[in-house]
């Protein structure tokens, strides 16, 4: 856990799964997203997305963010990599530094499960995002050109990562 003024960030557990949820559909666009809004009543917490691969931001116990870090496949050979798989942050609290917070936790965690880096997927046109990475350690390493097709527009899947050792 971590918590520096009023920012606490924290593992989720299974029973913030309703508030997460809330987030979750309150933060999408198609901006970040490949896959359609999340239905009302549709959860976050299944078998492949388990409560201890999130890590949450709150603001006066209130959920404001949430990271999900996990190994990007099941292979042994791949176990020294962590995938950010999903980032989020309320518009409201948005500048306040959570995001950068949110990132530096799931690299300390990752590190913390043995991971030598940390990679993610992120649209070429979510310039904000990319740039958040970026001040991040993140670098691009790669792209898929037309990889998505959002709102009638082919976007670009940029493949981005940090050394997680020195």
């Amino acid at each position: 856990m971590r918590e520096t003024d009023d920012l606490i960030i924290r593992p989720a557990h299974a029973d913030d799964e309703k508030e997460l949820a809330v987030l979750n559909r309150t933060t999408w666009t198609p901006l970040a997203e490949v896959a359609p809004r999340p239905a009302e009543d549709a959860g976050v917490f299944d078998e492949r997305h388990t409560p201890d691969q999130f890590h949450l931001a709150l603001l006066d116990g209130r959920i404001v963010g949430y990271i999900r870090v996990a190994p990007p496949t099941p292979l042994a050979s791949n176990q020294h990599v962590r995938q950010i798989q999903g980032l989020a942050v309320d518009t409201s609290v948005r500048g306040r530094g959570i995001g950068v917070a949110l990132v530096e936790e799931a690299c300390r965690v990752a590190r913390a499960q043995g991971a030598r880096r940390i990679t993610l997927r992120v649209l070429a046109h979510n310039a904000p995002a990319r740039a958040l990475y970026a001040r991040c350690g993140f670098v691009a390493e790669g792209s898929l050109t037309e990889e998505f097709l959002i709102e009638g527009e082919y976007v670009d899947d940029i493949w981005m990562a940090r050394r997680l050792t020195d």
